[in-house]
């Protein structure tokens, strides 16, 4: 029997289901037996201060790549949306499975109050900018506060009553059994889903061959184009978790169709496209869309964001 393959996976326990997921799947598919290997990032430690201040995504990658590259691990299990637009040179995203449901859901601490029927003046309880942003162009009397922690830390602090409703990815409660919490659906044409959400990815050193023929069984062609058409929207646009901006791509009949977005910190205003085009050039088609939302105002909107961004920092620093 080959020696255990190690999985390099966060701490939490969507994380640990997504590594166990794959390691199951190894198993059962290649026949190589697994092992998790859990390791605490800097993104899981720092629970007090909004991701957008502290350095974003590769928060939560970090770690993790740099214990492959020291061949502590052999592979490793992250949520898409968590992994930069650049990662480690040495390491490649070699197989991306199949999409869970990347749509955001909104959680009430009342049955029955979807987002239409929150309270004027309803707080929102959530981490990330995209969210907070898009909900307050769609109602802008809605109240949004920084939420951290792990999807059971928020759903507690919703029965706390420290907020009204919460946002979560709906992929990660479906993945941990907890949908049935689920209030609403939030539909992309109000709230578009983060790059690359509800996808996984395995990451592996460029150098082993050999592991990324043997995991190919796991890979989703279909998945890789849509999340590869918004990465390539991500690399244009830049900023991450710093900047609120979407991106969706859905595939059919060998068309990739991508919706990008960003929108004003206040949330008064949101500069929206669209752009469709063969999968085999998904990467440009992402770009391509980047740089029409750059055109139409979005550069305009990033320089208002990096003026606050430094206005905030020299604030802080005094």
């Amino acid at each position: 029997m080959p020696a255990p393959l190690r999985i390099g996976t966060r701490r939490s326990p969507l994380a640990l289901w997504q590594a166990n997921h794959v390691k199951g799947l190894i198993e059962d598919r290649v026949r190589i037996p697994c092992v998790l290997v859990p390791i605490s990032t800097q993104g899981d430690k720092i629970l007090d201060t909004p991701l957008a201040r502290i350095g974003g995504k590769g928060l939560f990658v970090k770690e993790i790549e740099e214990s492959l590259l020291r061949r502590e691990t052999d592979l490793a299990v992250h949520s898409l949306k968590d992994v930069p637009a650049e990662i480690a040179a040495g390491l490649v995203l070699a197989v991306i499975p199949p999409r869970e449901d990347p749509r955001d859901a909104l959680l009430s601490g009342k049955s029955g109050q979807g987002l239409d029927e929150l309270p004027p003046g309803a707080s929102i309880g959530t981490s990330s900018l995209r969210r907070s942003c898009q909900l307050r162009f769609y109602r802008r009397d809605l109240v949004a506060k920084p939420l951290r922690g792990n999807v059971e830390t928020r759903i507690r602090r919703l029965e706390e009553g420290r907020f009204d409703a919460v946002v979560l990815a709906l992929a990660g409660l479906k993945r941990l059994g907890l949908d049935h919490r689920v209030q609403e659906i939030l539909p992309p044409a109000i709230c578009l889903p983060a790059i690359g959400q509800g996808a996984l990815a395995i990451e592996i050193r460029e150098s082993d061959r050999w592991l990324s023929e043997a995991i190919q069984p796991l890979h989703d062609p279909l998945t890789a184009a849509a999340v590869a058409g918004e990465r390539g929207f991500l690399a244009t646009i830049g900023g991450g978790c710093e900047v609120p901006i979407g991106c969706h791509g859905t595939v059919s009949g060998g068309i990739l169709e991508l919706v990008g977005l960003i929108v004003s910190l206040d949330g008064s205003e949101c500069i929206r496209r669209t752009r469709a085009g063969p999968i085999a050039d998904a990467t440009r088609l992402g770009g391509e869309l980047g740089e029409e939302i750059l055109a139409a105002g979005g550069r305009r909107v990033l320089e208002e964001i990096e003026r606050v961004s430094r206005t905030t920092h020299d604030e802080a620093r005094t």
